[in-house]
């Protein structure tokens, strides 16, 4: 799926939004000019393996949360977790760096990418989300969320991410 056809499902299927235009962004500074006083709560996402590159996940996390890998893939029993690479993401969630989002598993009808959410941020009523690409943000509630995962055939793990300091 493409945003437009991404933006039709959703509201097809009742999910509301907030669409947000603005200009490509590649890193959460980069998001920060146009997004820091928008609703919802700042997301990141990260594209990730296990140290084998034989699993994969969208790791969701408070935008401005640095993770510190090596623990965060010991407690997950993931060995030493590795960004994926750009073949990976476009073959799995058909999206380029820079759009990673946890609404890219729209595109994983194999669900071969696993949702790992930080705690910390399921806490909050509403997010940011690229909508496949990076020149627009949606706004959408946690309950829109969650059944979009249900709708998709995608189950989100809570997890503790460790932080660095």
């Amino acid at each position: 799926m493409n945003e437009s056809e991404l933006l039709q499902y959703l509201t097809g299927h009742a999910i509301t939004y907030q669409r947000i235009e603005h200009p490509a962004v590649f890193t959460v500074e980069q998001a920060d000019r146009y997004l820091l006083h928008a609703p919802g709560a700042r997301t990141k996402n990260l594209f990730i393996s296990d140290e084998k590159k034989e699993r994969y996940f969208i790791l969701w996390t408070p935008a401005d949360k640095k993770v510190y890998f090596n623990p965060f893939g010991r407690q997950l029993g993931l060995g030493k977790p590795r960004f994926g690479s750009e073949e990976k993401l476009m073959q799995y969630l058909g999206i380029e760096p820079g759009s990673v989002s946890v609404l890219a598993v729209i595109n994983d009808s194999q669900a071969n990418v696993e949702v790992l959410v930080d705690r910390e941020l399921w806490q909050e009523e509403s997010f940011q989300c690229h909508p496949l690409v990076n020149t627009a943000t949606l706004v959408i509630i946690k309950e829109d969320i969650v059944r979009f995962f249900e709708l998709t055939g995608h189950h989100y793990r809570l997890v503790d991410v460790p932080a660095k300091s």
